[in-house]
Formats: C-alpha cells, structure tokens, sequence
C-alpha cells in the first residue's frame, strides 16, 4: 500500500487521463438519443400501418410483409438501443468506481499498520502465481509484485 501511496500523484494523473477516455459517454449518448428517434419512427410507422389496414382493403400477405418489417426493424433498434444504455451505465460505474479510488488515494498517507476499510476501498484482488510471484491488483487496474 505504501509503494501506491508514495506515487500517488502520478498514478492519480493516469487515473483521471485514463478516466476522461474510458468513462466518456458523449458518442455513446448521442448514438441513444438517435436510437430513440428511430424507435419512436417506428411505433409511428408501425401503427401507420396497423390503421390503413384498419381503413382500407388491402392485400393481407402484403400487409402482413410490411407489418413484419416494421416489427422486425423495431426489435433490432430495441436491442442495440439496450446494448448502448448498457454500455453507458458501466462506463458511469466505472467513472464513479475511479473517482472513488482516487478521493481515497488522495486522502491517504503512508500507513504503518493494516487499515481493513484502506484495504477494501483500494484493492480489487490478490494474485498468487507462486512463493515469490505475488501480486496486488488495485480497483483502479494498477499492479504492484510484492
């Protein structure tokens, strides 16, 4: 803990560098909100259609290809719409989870003793590949051998 603490200030600039990229939601945003537009057109088309069937005769197997077009196309937006929101929450995660560890990290000084509630904010876990290969990965995806 002592050998992140004492270079806390350049791994907080790598943090946050890393954080601006990997937590930016801006594309992913605009990418939903065009998502969004596109289902809205299509429940309008959609019912479009389902009312012109309503009010006039029509061939019912082309009808039907139509309606199962319109149905098909809103099902796809509907899962990438999903896929994209999904992603954007876990990159909100992500960024809360480094501004967590980088408010701990910043507020921490070297420590002379185990501190459980030190221990629980930073590390995510502990790899043992042998006697002497032992490894601490910290939440924030830094790895020190120990």
């Amino acid at each position: 803990m002592n050998q992140l603490v004492g270079n806390k200030n350049a791994i907080i600039s790598n943090i946050q560098l890393i954080r601006e990229e990997l937590c930016d939601t801006a594309n992913l945003e605009s990418e939903q909100d065009r998502l969004n537009q596109d289902l809205i057109a299509l429940t309008d088309m959609t019912e479009n259609c389902i009312a012109e069937n309503a009010r006039v005769s029509q061939n019912q197997t082309e009808y039907q290809k139509r309606y199962n077009n319109l149905v098909n196309r809103y099902d796809k937006t509907k899962e990438q719409y999903e896929a994209v929101t999904a992603k954007i929450q876990g990159r909100r995660l992500r960024n809360e989870q480094l501004g967590v560890f980088i408010d701990n990290l910043k507020n921490q000084h070297l420590i002379g003793k185990f501190d459980e509630r030190l221990w629980c904010s930073l590390v995510d876990y502990i790899t043992v590949n042998g006697k002497d290969d032992i490894r601490v990965t910290f939440k924030d995806g830094t790895e020190i051998r120990v």
